[in-house]
């Protein structure tokens, strides 16, 4: 059910629901607001154009529908970035030691002797963090015929080029402090010959949600949200190193002079959201996945334990905790060290950078606990309604957390 945007209206609703919700509290009713059928939606409106490889027209088209659809929910001020990208998808990254598959890779932990591999000690995680349990192997395909679909994979077909990149924004203002603002980011491009709908097409959904909603006309914050789609992640981060490139230095500067309008207000933080939906816990013995959802399944908040920024990181995933625990529906938020590999990466030595996901992205999507991850199998009729729960409760513990942040309320 879609609850009406007038929060006197949404009141009225409230006392019909079954599950009872703080009718005093306005990031409450704002939370209540987030809707599994629309996020999911989203997702499926994203899925049409394939992997959404950057560098190619089913990118271009993807952007064009996410400003399309910014500017309906009423986060008109859409802007897009535009930088030139010269350099092919970084190569697929080594699995761990001991993982199978058809195509192993050397892995530099256990490079040399045996000797010399016990005196490195355990295999440690891009980011940081031990590796545990059962790993099998990651990678990325770059085979079309593993992908049994005809349509898809013709939708999948053209390749990436060099040469100028866009990635869209949009911003709400904040009434009293315009000056600064929070960063909500996803990454709207993928790689695999799938369609990209958890990585990541369910971060993106996700902004677009969030923006959908503070967008509401009796929404009032007082601080700025920033809500900017990323392109580029799956080559190296280079949108978002693009964004920090290009407007790091414009941070909280009034123009024109008097103006009261900040083109880049003053950054307070960065929250970054990379495949939210599969849980499923470790690989089994024999390399194949549960096909539920873990009992223990939870919303992974992770800061970077060696940034610049570690210690302002972490009050912020704290506070991403707390909101979780008041406001997410089913599923727990856990706080982790060991960011990476993710848009929130460029930012992460200068402002407070966290980033929300399914799994510790080091530790456990790099162990294998994705088995979709850069696959053909990424696709939308791959999750069930469990996996896009995780994933709306993601949402609702980073609309919680923001609002509170940036003073937001219902008038």
């Amino acid at each position: 059910m879609l609850l009406p945007s007038s929060a006197t209206a949404q009141r009225q609703v409230l006392a019909e629901r079954p599950v009872p919700i703080d009718s005093t509290d306005p990031v409450a009713l704002m939370v209540s607001r987030l809707d599994l059928n629309r996020y999911k939606e989203t997702i499926k409106g994203l899925t049409q154009f394939g992997d959404r490889r950057a560098g190619t027209d089913r990118n271009k088209a993807a952007i064009d529908w996410i400003e399309a659809q910014l500017k309906s929910y009423g986060c008109t001020n859409t802007e897009r970035i535009t930088y030139e990208h010269l350099q092919f998808a970084r190569p697929p990254v080594a699995p761990p030691a001991g993982a199978t598959g058809d195509a192993p890779r050397p892995n530099p932990a256990v490079a040399g002797s045996a000797a010399a591999a016990r005196r490195a000690g355990p295999p440690v995680a891009s980011g940081g963090g031990r590796a545990r349990g059962i790993r099998t192997r990651t990678g990325v395909n770059n085979d079309s015929m593993a992908q049994p679909d005809q349509k898809l994979r013709e939708l999948n077909a053209q390749p990436s080029t060099p040469g100028e990149r866009e990635q869209v924004f949009c911003t709400k203002i904040g009434t009293t402090r315009p000056d600064e603002m929070y960063i909500i980011g996803g990454h709207m491009d993928g790689i695999g010959w799938g369609e990209a709908a958890n990585d990541d097409g369910s971060g993106t959904a996700l902004v677009m949600e969030l923006a959908r909603i503070f967008s509401s006309p009796d929404v009032h914050t007082e601080r700025s949200i920033r809500f900017i789609l990323f392109n580029n992640e799956e080559t190296g981060l280079n949108g978002a190193r693009a964004y920090v490139q290009q407007r790091e230095a414009m941070q909280g500067i009034e123009s024109p002079a008097g103006s009261g309008k900040y083109p880049e207000p003053k950054w307070l933080g960065m929250i970054q959201h990379d495949m939210m939906l599969y849980d499923h816990g470790m690989p089994r013995a024999d390399g194949t996945m549960n096909p539920e959802q873990r009992p223990e399944a939870d919303v992974n908040v992770e800061f970077q334990m060696n940034s610049k920024k570690t210690l302002e990181s972490q009050a912020l995933a704290w506070a991403f905790h707390a909101a979780n625990a008041r406001y997410a529906t089913d599923y727990p938020a856990q706080v982790g060290p060991h960011m990476t590999n993710t848009d929130s990466g460029p930012f992460q030595d200068i402002i407070a950078s966290i980033s929300l996901r399914e799994n510790e992205r080091g530790t456990q999507t790099g162990s294998g606990w994705s088995p979709h991850w850069h696959q053909p199998t990424d696709l939308f009729s791959t999750y069930s309604d469990k996996d896009f729960r995780l994933g709306l409760n993601a949402a609702q513990t980073t609309l919680g957390a923001v609002a509170k942040l940036v003073g937001a309320a219902l008038k």
